[in-house]
């Protein structure tokens, strides 16, 4: 039993569940960072908000039915409405001075500030959506910030095609590394042969072996993972 037991936890088996170990680890942090990915584009994406400046010929009654309106968009995730006096105390609360004082009116308009869903928050989304609340003549202007949406768009298409090609470097490995311990075994599957042993013989041994390499490799890489965040978190 002794002989049995040192000649199946062997160097090679060792050195495998560590090769398999860390091509899991690299498997469960793509894993990871997918759903971080995907967590934290739909936070940018829902934080990106654009202004509707609003002509001072509307009334304040009628900027919050509009305000209204807009809430019932299927593409709205939430509005504030900045009055002309509350965006006034924020720019001269910025500014550390009042422009009202020097210019002798004030110089801001009301706005309604939106936040799409992430689902909208695209170029071709914000043109539609820009046309559909222009149709509004009160509307005066919408400002929102073109070149960070663009970056945020452009960043995760590059962050999602890196994932996916370390998911297919994380499969390839796998592979790699079954079809070395198979190969280092070449001879003494030929001599099975030669003595008339059955494939499901000659399989069964290496079947055994790999799903224990299976079991320690994915245990030492779960605690790992496990390890990693909890570093994170802390």
């Amino acid at each position: 039993m002794g002989k049995k037991s040192g000649s199946f936890f062997d160097m090679q088996f060792i050195t495998s569940s560590i090769s398999t170990m860390l091509v899991l680890l690299l498997l469960g942090m793509v894993v990871f960072f997918v759903l971080s990915a995907n967590n934290l584009s739909k936070y940018v994406r829902e934080n990106i908000s654009f202004s509707v400046l609003i002509s001072d010929d509307m009334k304040e009654a009628d900027a919050l039915k509009f305000q209204k309106k807009l809430n019932e968009e299927p593409f709205v995730k939430e509005t504030s409405y900045i009055s002309k006096e509350q965006a006034l105390k924020e720019q001269s609360e910025a500014m550390g001075t009042d422009p009202a004082e020097f210019l002798g009116y004030n110089p801001f308009t009301a706005s309604i500030e939106i936040k799409l869903n992430a689902d909208y928050a695209n170029s071709d989304s914000i043109s539609w959506i820009e046309q559909k609340i222009m149709q509004n003549k009160k509307v005066m202007e919408i400002n929102y910030p073109q070149d960070l949406l663009d970056a945020v768009n452009s960043n995760i298409r590059k962050i999602s095609f890196l994932l996916l090609g370390l998911t297919l470097i994380s499969f390839a490995l796998i592979n790699n590394t079954i079809r070395l311990a198979i190969y280092s075994k070449r001879f003494l599957i030929h001599t099975m042969k030669l003595v008339g042993a059955s494939w499901g013989f000659i399989r069964r041994p290496f079947l055994v072996r790999n799903i224990w390499i299976g079991i320690l490799a994915a245990a030492m890489a779960d605690a790992a993972l496990i390890g990693m965040a909890y570093a994170l978190v802390r």
